[in-house]
């Protein structure tokens, strides 16, 4: 019983116990929750209409366009501008097929196999004309290629190894066809049925004709609201509170964008840096001079350009090595010369020139053997034997190869920046052979017996000696730039602090508002994505750390002004427009007050309203007025309401001015006739390209999260 007590008497503290043992339970699984949770949203690059997107399926994406982009284009790489494009329409199509999708499915449309089927029968459709399987002859898809091309990979890939990749990356950008032509033909369904809200009828027609073509002539009475001095109007904040409630859809933002204010300083190469490299340019040209190998003088030199040995066509030379040789002789050096263009100091040696085939057809027989000198002996046989009179073809099929004839043409090898020994031994060969020669051409591990079948297209070739160096900072120079600008950043705790040091350090601060996330740097600097970063996550006021940034050459500060959520726009951000919205309206309101009961052009006139004869106005263009400088809808409104011979009704409020107007003429358009049916589908067109406005409404609706910044 005692012991019964004491348990009893610890009751409180096991509850206690317990409860706490529970609470830890509960939380630390909150916890992985939440963590789990957060990592994924790290790993988001964006969202719509709540689907979201990783980066790593993303990336998928990008890469798998990129491929289709080496296919189609033949590329092999692309520029970090041309990713940025590649990754934008990627993300583009991302969401409007999204949406249009999701649309779809409300609908119930969908896209049969049967009706991709049709599409490809048809054979009609873009995209199917941009594929290898089109028949040359009528310029169209022809569904038996893809059909026999989809045979030969599935063979391809189970027994012929050597191919199977080319077979792969085709295969490849025929799935992205497909499934395009599907997401294409559903969204051509969609726009379809949409088009079919849209109807007209022949009295529309006809009103719309008339409008359009109804021609007037006016006798006009302006008042340009200049005339007017600003300060002579009275504007206040509720005035411009008004003003933005009236307007405000106007500037309503479906994205956050922000204001900063930032320095970039560029380090650029110093007096010493620039003196440095001139004296080894020099010393580059009095070598080439003098007659030093050309390899040797451009590793030296660590020239950008490598010596090949192969004389070229002027296509392959840098441009302004191109304009250079031009009025070279041979044998010359030129001295060193600045290329603004590529900021580089260059010197030139035009070794020869001559006339050489572009192209040339030849054929050859490779030889191995358990030695090299085995493969040598062998090859020197078969050059006997062929110059004895030997078929070409019959001894090729001896060694197991077929001998066949192929074409090798300048642009193959003449821009590569590194050719290897054996490669330069080949090509020299086939370049200086004559048709029917036949040579031994001595590789690394084996040997060539080859011979030329034809030469054509004679073109002018150089043998130039090119030593091209960008003119780079030092070290020294940068760590100076360097110390300079990070002193600079120390000394500015705030905004203020970094405008009012940076003409002490000689930096100019310069300002740059609604910077989007989906832009793909600062400043026009690229490398800068940590500091996009930053700026989305910093808050009011604060400033960035030091970036160094571009190609290692810019150093960059930023201060965060101002944050504009989605939604509307602070109305005191909006000062600026608002005022001259606000100043439009006072001034139209004293001209019209000035204009009030004027019954004639005549009476205008006594008010000092200006008056011009403005001819062929139409409903369908606004009309330009001279006196004020700009264009007016609302009087080519008002002037198509108004028949011939009566005075406007009202004083009519411009973009310039306020107007009053006599309508002396009214004619319709000379040669203009009335077709109903083609009026209609001019009617249903134009309702169309409204129409087309609903993606931006779909948008809105989607609620599209873009965090690609942080990745990208």
């Amino acid at each position: 019983m005692a012991a019964i007590g004491k348990i009893r008497s610890w009751g409180p503290t096991l509850v206690a116990v317990i409860g706490l043992a529970l609470f830890a339970f509960i939380a630390e699984e909150l916890f992985r929750s939440c963590q789990a949770t957060s990592n994924e949203q790290r790993q988001q690059v964006g969202q719509v209409l709540g689907e979201k997107i990783s980066v790593q399926d993303f990336q998928a994406m990008v890469d798998e366009y990129q491929e289709v982009l080496k296919v189609t284009q033949g590329r092999d790489n692309f520029t970090e501008e041309e990713l940025n494009r590649l990754k934008d329409q990627v993300w583009n199509e991302f969401v409007q097929q999204t949406i249009i999708a999701k649309e779809c499915e409300k609908l119930g449309l969908t896209v049969t196999d049967e009706e991709l089927q049709n599409v490809l029968i048809e054979g009609t459709h873009p995209m199917l004309r941009q594929t290898p399987f089109v028949n040359q002859q009528t310029n169209r898809f022809d569904l038996a290629s893809l059909q026999r091309f989809l045979n030969e990979y599935k063979n391809v890939q189970t027994q012929n190894a050597q191919y199977a990749e080319q077979y792969q990356a085709l295969y490849k950008y025929w799935q992205w066809i497909e499934k395009n032509l599907r997401t294409q033909t559903l969204a051509m369904k969609y726009q379809t049925l949409l088009q079919g809200c849209f109807m007209s009828n022949p009295v529309a027609a006809k009103a719309n004709f008339d409008d359009q073509n109804l021609m007037s002539s006016i006798v006009l009475a302006s008042m340009p609201y200049a005339d007017i001095n600003d300060n002579d109007v009275t504007v206040e904040d509720a005035d411009l509170k008004a003003k933005f409630n009236e307007t405000k859809e106007m500037y309503k933002q479906d994205i956050e964008t922000r204001d900063i204010k930032y320095v970039s300083y560029q380090v650029l190469p110093s007096e010493a840096d620039r003196a440095a490299l001139m004296a080894t340019m020099q010393e580059a040209q009095k070598s080439l001079e003098e007659g030093a190998a050309p390899a040797d003088v451009n590793r030296k030199a660590q020239s950008q350009v490598a010596y090949t040995g192969f004389a070229v066509t002027r296509s392959a030379l840098p441009s302004d090595i191109a304009a250079k040789v031009d009025s070279m002789a041979v044998g010359a050096t030129s001295a060193p010369f600045e290329t603004t263009s590529d900021n580089t100091l260059n010197v030139v040696k035009l070794l020869a020139k001559s006339q050489m085939p572009d192209s040339i057809e030849y054929r050859f027989i490779s030889v191995g053997g358990e030695t090299i000198e085995a493969a040598r002996a062998t090859a020197d046989s078969i050059c006997q034997a062929l110059k004895a009179g030997a078929v070409f073809d019959s001894i090729a099929s001896k060694y197991g190869q077929n001998g066949q004839k192929q074409w090798m043409t300048s642009a193959m090898y003449e821009k590569s920046p590194v050719i290897d020994a054996d490669s330069k031994s080949y090509i020299m060969a086939v370049n200086q052979l004559g048709v029917n020669e036949i040579k031994h051409v001595e590789l690394s591990q084996s040997s060539l017996v080859l011979q030329v079948t034809a030469r054509k297209a004679m073109v002018e070739k150089y043998d130039v000696a090119i030593v091209k160096h960008t003119i780079d900072f030092s070290k020294e120079t940068y760590s100076k730039a360097y110390n300079n600008f990070s002193q600079y950043v120390s000394e500015s705790k705030d905004v203020d602090a970094l405008e009012q040091n940076a003409t002490k350090y000689g930096y100019r601060v310069m300002d740059r508002s609604d910077l989007a996330s989906y832009e793909h740097n600062v400043a026009g600097v690229r490398g800068t994505r940590e500091a996009m970063k930053w700026i989305f996550d910093a808050k009011k006021g604060e400033l960035s750390p030091l970036y160094e940034c571009g190609n290692n050459d810019h150093l960059l500060v930023v201060a965060l002004t101002k944050v504009h959520e989605v939604g509307y726009r602070d109305w005191e951000s909006l000062k600026d427009v608002l005022k001259q919205e606000v100043l439009r309206d006072k001034k139209f309101n004293m001209l019209s007050e000035k204009l009030a009961g004027v019954k004639s052009i005549a009476e205008a006139q006594q008010k000092g309203a200006k008056i011009d004869t403005v001819p062929q106005i139409s409903f369908s263009a606004p009309v330009f007025v001279q006196t004020t400088g700009g264009s007016e809808p609302a009087l080519s409104g008002a002037v198509a309401a108004t028949k011939q011979g009566e005075f406007s009704k009202k004083v009519i409020k411009g973009n310039r001015g306020a107007y009053l107007f006599q309508v002396e003429e009214q004619k319709q358009r000379e040669g203009a006739s009335f077709d109903p049916q083609a009026q209609e589908q001019m009617m249903k067109q134009r309702a169309m390209q409204y129409a087309g406005r609903f993606m931006q409404e779909l948008y809105q609706n989607a609620k599209v999260v873009d965090n690609r910044y942080l990745f990208f």
